[in-house]
């Protein structure tokens, strides 16, 4: 019987070692960016950042905003009347220089199922790209924004709720 939990207690106190080992290195991994990560993200589609970007000149408090390689994209949409106005920034350097000569689109899908595709314009005094989305549907809206610039796609996915 003694050596029973003698046993017991030599096999519990392994099992924690191990467990706080394997807790140990996650958080290390986590905290330590230099690390190799698990994650799976794509170039042209990364995951959006809700909070107000690193450089502090987000463009609204629903504003989000998804780096894609040297592309900077920020996602304003604000609601207006029957209607909801969005705002789309697409930047490009260290700086965040706009890029005015891009095509831009954005496939937007309503909290109740329906899609559409909605071309942006570029608002020159603004230095963004702008469209109107008619309805206001309550919900989260899933919106794919799609870049043509000079042949060069790029992506960036947000959502937002009205």
């Amino acid at each position: 019987m003694q050596s029973f939990k003698l046993g017991f207690v030599v096999f519990a106190s392994v099992g924690l070692l191990f467990l706080g080992a394997c807790s140990n290195q996650a958080s290390e991994s986590s905290s330590n960016p230099s690390s190799p990560s698990t994650e799976n993200t794509s170039k042209t589609e990364p995951a959006a950042k809700t909070e107000t970007s690193a450089h502090g000149d987000s463009h609204g408090k629903n504003a989000q905003v998804v780096e894609a390689g040297k592309y900077h994209m920020e996602l304003a949409p604000e609601k207006e009347g029957n209607a909801t106005h969005l705002d789309f920034y697409l930047q490009t350097g260290e700086k965040h220089e706009a890029v005015p000569n891009a095509k831009v689109t954005a496939d937007v899908q309503s909290p109740d199922g329906q899609q559409k595709t909605v071309p942006l314009t570029y608002d020159a005094d603004g230095k963004h790209y702008t469209a109107k989305l008619d309805g206001v549907a309550t919900g989260q809206y899933q919106v794919k924004v799609t870049a043509d610039v000079g042949g060069e796609k790029v992506n960036g996915r947000f959502s937002f709720n009205q």
